[in-house]
């Protein structure tokens, strides 16, 4: 797994999204390192952080804990979580996981 970027739009007067592109593997030897670099990513988010999936390559199931968990800390922020980009695997693993309307998706 592969934090690519992680930046708010620059040079915007309003609030904007936090965008994060996120890349390769989501397993077991990566879920700790996410978990806190969007753990610290949420310390200087605006009011909606956008994790851009598109080059995520595998998801396993503690990829789908830390979803689930930066989302409830991001609630408790007042911070929105939405995904876009997503893979076809990952679109039917978070439905198989029943997980598909607990997180916003963007286009």
């Amino acid at each position: 797994m592969t934090v690519i970027d992680i930046a708010p739009l620059a040079g915007a007067t309003a609030p904007v999204p936090t965008l994060v592109r996120l890349s390769g593997n989501i397993g077991l030897f990566t879920t700790a390192q996410l978990r806190q670099r969007l753990i610290n990513t949420l310390a200087h988010s605006s009011d909606l952080l956008v994790l851009d999936l598109s080059r995520v390559t595998f998801c396993g199931p503690g990829g789908l804990g830390v979803l689930v968990g930066v989302q409830g800390r991001a609630r408790a922020q007042g911070i929105t979580l939405a995904l876009t980009g997503l893979p076809p695997f990952m679109a039917r693993l978070l439905r198989t996981a029943g997980l598909d309307h607990r997180f916003p998706i963007m286009a």
